[in-house]
């Protein structure tokens, strides 16, 4: 409805620019089509009198915005169908206000019925999008903080490909440098003193989940093992911790409901040279230089705040060095977008790896960085402590022990990615209309509930008639349902899915506002139950499809 409102107002702007002289036709892409914030303005607002009126007065000064608004109305008017408005009127200083008839919106719904579950759905882009979430390093359980990563990925990742992008999701494994050595550092210590008021030495893992660890180790290995001199036992130990802890990542990721196509090892780029090749191509390009020993790439060249370090003095390959590496066999992938989902605490990487990628001959626009925010976990007004036995954090496991995988996910959509959230267990939980998940899901279970009591009343619904849909309350759901094509499109292009968790929560608001002003199913009017039964499944489809692209359901029953 939008477009064919744009298209009207566009072939009015047309046919005013030719009654009126202008020499130069207007640019049509400079006005918009808006839903205004207030309903009484109508349905949606154009700004084209606004926008063109300078352009017009250059051929008739008497042409300010009420003026063209008014002509502009004229014409929109004479080129629409009869039944399409029931009003256009002219505001402020030449918004042209557009309410549609109750027919014009009873088509609408025609429409959404008839596309079924292609509704809002786009056509293959042929765009590929590499998404990058979690990523986590295998060193200790995901937290409450991955968790958000997890939802925010998984969720955009739905969008995406439900718009026609190819999205391919991959978890980023940091199994190589400095962290797994501490994390064989931290079985060592354990394995010696395995008392769990044993305080180990600052820089060492201090989780008590490191017990766990090394007890399932000890379970998989003989004793021979653990006989192997101190060097190597270290290394044995990381390798196969990280073994461990990356499996029961992947089984709490099961259990969220997130999936990757996409495990890549970082340690798989040193062993197959790419790590040594990236920095050969930044050498030959002229972008590196030594100093004190160390290997510097010159990022303040391209837009960095300091250059950066590949290599230590002692030899030893900084993280950068195989981000460089990563992000060059991203782009030799062939993806045209890259996204990186990553805590608030990579705040400047953004930059670096832009920079590398253009001196590497990428265009860094393919990097789209996200960073979300830090998560507090609360029960009611009590802030959660950190878990002693998980070291400096919260495991997301032990939220999914209390709330379910839905739940979850759609509390973490609640906000925008780049604000702060509280997460509250007691509300998560709540089956009222307190939890947000509860409420829009109960909406689902709610209309199963009415067709299967026009069902059982009528035995068969007739054949809807839409035009006895004339309600206000009616015709605000199918306007409201109109708009979720374009919902989704702003979400593709803004990669901000909490807008879809909003627009479900205002959805089912309307709904349930709707349900208990009026009487869904009435043995004396089949006719009209048919219709609002029709309304409320189309609304259940709809809702359920947005549940379904955050990762959750919409049940049958609650």
């Amino acid at each position: 409805m939008k477009d064919k409102i744009r298209d009207l107002v566009s072939r009015a702007v047309q046919a005013a620019a030719r009654q009126s002289g202008l020499l130069e036709d207007p640019d049509l892409l400079r006005f918009s089509v808006e839903r205004p914030a207030n309903p009484e303005f109508g349905d949606f607002s154009a700004n084209a009198a606004l926008v063109y009126s300078r352009d017009f007065q250059r051929a008739d000064p008497s042409l300010k915005g009420r003026k063209l608004a008014a002509l502009l109305i004229d014409l929109v008017s004479a080129d629409a169908s009869k039944d399409l408005f029931a009003e256009i009127s002219a505001a402020g200083p030449g918004f042209i206000n557009f309410k549609l008839s109750p027919g014009a919106w009873q088509g609408v719904l025609r429409e959404i019925r008839a596309a079924g579950a292609k509704y809002g759905a786009g056509e293959p882009t042929g765009r590929r999008i590499l998404l990058e979430f979690v990523s986590s390093n295998p060193t200790g359980p995901l937290h409450v903080g991955h968790g958000r990563g997890a939802a925010w990925g998984d969720a955009m990742g739905n969008i995406l490909s439900f718009l026609g992008d190819e999205v391919e999701r991959e978890y980023y494994v940091n199994d190589a440098g400095n962290q797994i050595n501490t994390l064989g550092e931290s079985l060592l210590y354990r394995l010696k003193n395995p008392e769990p008021d044993a305080e180990p030495p600052e820089g060492l893992y201090r989780g008590l989940y490191i017990l766990d660890v090394l007890n399932e180790i000890k379970i998989n290995q003989g004793e021979d093992f653990f006989r192997l001199p101190e060097p190597e036992l270290k290394e044995r130990l990381s390798l196969a911790a990280a073994d461990l802890i990356l499996e029961d990542m992947k089984k709490d990721l099961a259990r969220f409901k997130v999936r990757f196509d996409h495990y890549f090892s970082e340690k798989s780029l040193y062993q197959s040279g790419q790590v040594d090749q990236a920095i050969e191509s930044l050498r030959k390009a002229g972008h590196l230089y030594e100093k004190d020993g160390a290997l510097f790439f010159r990022s303040t060249d391209f837009g960095d705040d300091k250059d950066r370090v590949l290599v230590k003095g002692g030899g030893d390959h900084t993280y950068f060095a195989s981000d460089v590496a990563y992000h060059r066999n991203k782009c030799e992938r062939g993806f045209h977008l890259l996204v990186d989902v990553l805590g608030a605490d990579h705040g400047g990487y953004s930059t670096r790896v832009a920079a590398a990628m253009e001196a590497l001959g990428y265009d860094p626009k393919r990097l789209k960085m996200v960073l979300y925010q830090l998560v507090r976990l609360r029960r009611g007004a009590e802030i959660l402590k950190m878990s002693t036995r998980a070291g400096e954090f919260v495991p997301l496991k032990l939220v999914l022990d209390e709330v379910s995988p839905d739940a979850a996910r759609f509390l973490y959509l609640t906000q925008s990615h780049d604000s702060a959230l509280d997460f509250d267990l007691e509300v998560a939980k709540a089956k009222n209309n307190d939890n947000p998940a509860y409420y829009v899901q109960y909406l689902a279970a709610r209309i199963f509930q009415v067709k299967n009591k026009a069902l059982s009343v009528f035995g068969e619904l007739p054949e809807p008639e839409f035009s006895l849909l004339t309600e206000k309350e009616e015709l605000a759901l199918i306007s409201r349902l109109s708009g979720f094509p374009e919902l989704l499109r702003l979400i593709g292009d803004t990669l901000q899915p909490h807008l879809l968790t909003g627009w479900l929560i205002e959805t089912a608001r309307l709904f349930h506002h709707y349900y208990g002003g009026f009487r869904m199913v009435a043995e004396d009017a089949p006719a009209l139950s048919a219709a609002r039964v029709e309304l409320a499944w189309t609304v259940r489809e709809v809702v359920g499809r947005g549940l379904e692209l955050l990762g959750a359901a919409a049940p049958e029953r609650m």
